[in-house]
């Protein structure tokens, strides 16, 4: 019986093709199965059902859904047509440091170097802005058609120079300039069709010399301040180390200063200007190196991961990969739905669900290593991952933007918009990342209730690991049910998550964002989850940096926290609320300056600052190539959103 008929419709099916056959199948030899295949498909107004042939007679089968997705190989990234890309495989092997990584320590001797500037320096690194269109139009795999260009004046090079190179997934590095023998200025390519967002970084280095100091000056930063300022280390990765030792990403640089330069962006916008300079050594002659912001997760990074997922039989049967749609570039957007069949409904009623997705805004890499940590637990064999398969249906999108990922983005989409301000969009093919995500919520509300949605992130500004959630208005009770899963969170991995650092305001400019939609949506428990690019300030991991493992074991906290927030037992959240009440009546003590009585009730919203987040206002309004279009073509549909 086919799917969504009737068993009058489907009868008339099978009658009809009863007939074709019988009409045809004296002409069907094998030469001419396709077109056979055509015409049914023609008469019965379906391309769902398939036919082929044993001994001459028909085998019918459905077609599995076209966005299902097996990954026979791992589909190659697509570039916008502007965007040159090296042919180098890129890899890098995981590894943790045996402790560790203290913070750096600053001396107060830290330079500021003057800006040479490329008029006195020697441009030894330079590649095109990609302005050949204002606006995303196309785009195909590898990039550019052309030849690669040389990136590196020849006429420029002496035998101490650094080969830079960053034209390869993820990689964000524009132009290097040699400024004496072993210092170097380094210009950011800013977000895809803007002017702004400069922070991500991700290069290659060859032609070292070990043992010789380096220096190295980002010039273009656009954040008044930086976590580099209280410690943090850029990361360093040397081919040669991972391959003889099996080292790989380690905290690097000394005489670390982040610092106001002076100068403003030239696009016209007059925007301040700050560096960030480290010196540093390189472990190896002529070896392979790489610097970068944080631990780089790619695009195909996440696809060799989710093609050993449905590779493998026994989690292929609780975990479905699906396409929820195609980015801007063409570049699938991959959803995960983790249950276990045949376990279906609960004492009668549907199974709740879980939302969780991640790197919405691309530079931020440390919410793809705690979504595979997420995904690592869910689909283990432990008891509690069997137990929360059969308790919840999740639905998960490790990567909202491909196409910022791909292109080294930091925070905006090809549209040139940050997508995390576009959650209420209706323009579908400007947005289809977050407006399908939207879609898929607002589905999946209508069939059953959607205990928690939860975005992942990563934060420039503070140490640890933290939530924004969302305030409800008049409603004390909620009020302290919103914390209380946050509250679980520090309890559950207290070395790491900061209850003091989150936030549950509802900002005006923050109401395009997926974690207030879908809040207004009716998902009570809405948060984003804030990982630092630093490390922690807490307990025994006091000043030190957060590793890949240490990001991956914020997912399995989610999961653990989860478990403990849906225990029938409630004895855990009559425990988190009545803690909340007295450490909200505390602060309200502090704030306001007086005691407040058992019975008094006073606004939460009064006691919070803001969330601190990044500023993304210059990222709202149409996608770019609307703007670029006359007044008169803008669509009306605009106005609705």
């Amino acid at each position: 019986m086919f799917p969504n008929q009737t068993e009058e419709t489907s009868h008339m099916a099978v009658s009809t093709i009863r007939n074709w056959w019988n009409e045809r199948s004296h002409l069907i030899c094998d030469s001419c199965l396709c077109s056979v295949t055509l015409n049914l498909s023609e008469t019965l107004r379906t391309r769902q059902l398939l036919i082929n042939f044993d001994g001459g007679r028909p085998v019918w089968s459905l077609r599995a859904p076209l966005d299902l997705v097996n990954f026979p190989s791992i589909p190659r990234p697509r570039w916008p047509i502007e965007c040159e890309v090296v042919n180098d495989v890129i890899q890098h092997i995981e590894w943790d440091p045996p402790e560790p990584e203290p913070f750096y320590q600053p001396t107060g001797l830290e330079r500021t170097p003057l800006q040479v500037g490329e008029e006195k320096g020697n441009l030894v690194y330079c590649i095109d802005h990609v302005t050949k269109q204002p606006y995303f139009t196309c785009s195909r795999v590898g990039g550019s058609k052309g030849p690669i260009k040389n990136a590196t004046p020849y006429d420029n090079q002496t035998q101490f120079t650094l080969e830079f190179e960053s034209r390869f997934e993820s990689g964000n590095l524009q132009k290097a300039v040699q400024v004496g023998v072993y210092g170097y200025e380094l210009t950011l390519r800013t977000d895809l069709y803007t002017t702004k967002h400069t922070q991500w970084f991700y290069f290659r280095v060859r032609n070292m010399k070990a043992g010789v100091t380096y220096r190295f000056t980002i010039v273009n930063l656009m954040k008044s301040s930086s976590l580099y300022s209280v410690g943090m280390r850029p990361l360093l990765y040397s081919e040669r180390a991972a391959g003889e030792n099996g080292v790989g990403w380690q905290r690097a640089g000394s005489n670390i200063r982040y610092y106001p330069n002076g100068n403003e962006d030239n696009n016209g916008d007059n925007i301040p200007l700050y560096s960030l300079s480290w010196t540093l050594q390189f472990p190896y002659d002529s070896d392979t190196c790489y610097l970068a912001h944080c631990y780089p997760y790619t695009y195909s990074h996440l696809q060799c991961y989710l093609r050993r997922v449905s590779s493998n039989p026994a989690v292929a049967s609780y975990c479905k990969v699906r396409v929820l749609c195609h980015s801007l570039a063409g570049n699938a957007v991959y959803v995960l739905t983790i249950t276990s069949l045949g376990v279906g409904k609960l004492e009668g009623r549907a199974k709740k669900a879980v939302v969780v997705t991640a790197r919405v805004h691309p530079g931020e890499t440390n919410g793809s290593w705690m979504m595979e940590g997420l995904l690592d637990f869910l689909l283990g064999d432990s008891d509690d991952a069997q137990l929360l398969r059969n308790t919840f249906v999740f639905k998960v999108v490790p990567m909202l933007n491909p196409d910022g990922v791909v292109v080294g983005n930091g925070r905006c989409s090809l549209a040139g918009r940050d997508l995390n301000r576009n959650y209420k969009t209706l323009l579908r093919d400007a947005f289809p990342c977050v407006w399908h995500t939207r879609n898929m919520v607002e589905r999946l509300l209508a069939e059953t209730e959607v205990v928690l949605y939860c975005d992942f992130h990563g934060h420039s500004r503070k140490n640890n690991v933290f939530m924004y959630g969302c305030n409800t208005r008049g409603n004390a009770s909620l009020k302290l049910h919103e914390r209380v899963f946050p509250l679980m969170m520090s309890k559950n991995a207290c070395s790491k998550f900061s209850f003091k650092s989150c936030k549950f305001r509802v900002q005006k400019s923050k109401e395009g964002t997926g974690r207030i939609v879908m809040w207004r949506l009716g998902i009570k428990n809405s948060y984003t989850m804030e990982a630092t690019f630093g490390g922690s300030t807490l307990g025994d991991r006091t000043g030190t940096h957060f590793t890949t493992r240490d990001l991956k074991s914020l997912g399995f906290c989610f999961c653990d926290t989860l478990l403990d927030y849906c225990d029938p037992n409630p004895s855990k959240i009559i425990y988190c609320l009545k803690e909340l009440t007295a450490l909200l009546r505390k602060q309200a003590r502090e704030r306001l300056g007086k005691d407040l009585g058992t019975d008094c009730r006073f606004s939460v919203s009064d006691l919070e600052t803001s969330t601190s987040g990044s500023n993304s206002s210059d990222s709202d309004g149409p996608p770019v190539h609307l703007l670029n279009q006359p007044k008169t073509t803008i669509p009306q549909v605009w106005q609705l959103t």
